[in-house]
């Protein structure tokens, strides 16, 4: 068969694969906002999976497509997650009228004033979304201008995260230290505890994401696409053809922090809390692995990588909490032993081994 061939039916694989996750995760949807029986429980884990999954698709966007390695989108995550909070809060004031906790561990009379106007929820969206942009710009402009990348950019990205931890950490930073921000009393003017909160913010969650899984592939299949791979192949040849690669990696660096931001917009309102803990080290490099278990540079990889590593998770956090991290050690292990170019890649990997297989026999021995 034909390089070009093989490359065409890889093509068509992943397109039909596409086709199949978006299409899993639309029915999950409908599912969640149709099925009666549905336990708030339950729906809650569907939202938070679906936030993750949202998560690894912005990162894989940069990193599969780009070949942008960032250890630090925790910091976007907790951006969209801060703005929540301080949305939820102002506006659970407003409806409730009761003093969050936040004010009196924080030795406060009242909400700062500067959060008033993010009580309106199209305020906290866009102040969300621009810090978010604003930050991944400056950010980006900086690094990429300078021409940083690989390994460089990955750790420089980790250490502007960790910096941004211990920053939220310290009391008079003023967005509730240590404990964060949490005691959410209602959204969108009903009680969190009443029925359909929890499956309404599922139904948001997956409806988010469905919208990621296509923007982000239409963006990909085209012109941009290309030149995202061409660039995340040789950066130096792609220059030497007249193509500007700085405004193309900032693009698609601001794309993804902002995908980023809604994620920790929905993710917030569903825990119930949101603190310097979403801006450790652990989480950004996590993104990295649900991306590198699904298949990086296939959208549908990080879907299902970081919805099975999190259910996972969910599953022996409950029950074996200590057994975890040396169970995601060996997934990763595994994985890239044995399929380095993640799951997804189940269906190429297997003709390869029945190759290698008949390779091993022996020969017949000639005179």
């Amino acid at each position: 068969m034909s390089a070009a061939k093989r490359s065409l039916l890889a093509r068509a694989l992943d397109d039909r694969i596409f086709v199949a996750v978006t299409s899993a995760v639309a029915t999950v949807l409908l599912a969640a906002a149709a099925w009666p029986g549905l336990s708030d429980y339950r729906a809650n884990i569907v939202g938070q999976l679906a936030c993750f999954a949202l998560l690894a698709v912005a990162l894989d966007l940069i990193w599969g497509y780009a070949g942008i390695l960032s250890l630090g989108h925790g910091l976007f995550f907790a951006i969209g997650g801060y703005v929540a909070g301080m949305h939820l809060l102002e506006h659970s004031v407003a409806v409730t009228g009761i003093t969050p906790d936040i004010v009196q561990f924080m030795g406060w009379k009242a909400l700062p004033g500067w959060w008033g106007p993010l009580e309106s929820f199209p305020v906290a969206l866009a102040a969300a979304l621009g810090v978010a942009f604003v930050v991944a710009f400056l950010f980006g402009w900086v690094s990429f201008r300078s021409r940083v990348g690989g390994v460089y950019f990955a750790i420089i990205t980790q250490a502007l995260t960790y910096v941004a931890m211990l920053l939220m950490f310290r009391n008079d930073t003023g967005f509730g230290g240590n404990n964060g921000m949490t005691g959410f009393q209602a959204i969108f003017g009903v009680p969190f505890q009443s029925p359909g909160v929890a499956r309404g913010l599922a139904v948001a969650s997956l409806a988010s994401l469905v919208a990621a899984l296509v923007g982000c592939r239409l963006l990909t299949i085209g012109r941009f696409g290309r030149l995202l791979v061409a660039t995340r192949d040789d950066e130096v040849r792609l220059r030497s053809l007249g193509y500007e690669t700085l405004r193309l990696k900032l693009a698609v660096w601001c794309v993804s922090a902002v995908l980023a931001a809604v994620a920790g917009l929905l993710y917030a309102p569903q825990v119930g809390i949101i603190n310097p803990r979403v801006l450790s080290p652990d989480l950004s490099i996590e993104i990295a692995v649900w991306c590198a278990i699904g298949g990086r540079g296939r959208l549908a990889g990080a879907v299902i990588g970081a919805a099975l590593v999190n259910a996972l998770k969910f599953s022996l956090s409950a029950t074996l909490p200590d057994l975890w991290p040396f169970v995601l050690a060996g997934l990763v292990i595994l994985v890239a032993l044995i399929f380095p170019n993640g799951l997804l890649d189940i269906g190429r990997w297997r003709p390869t081994l029945l190759s290698r297989a008949g390779a091993l026999q022996p020969r017949d021995a000639t005179p």
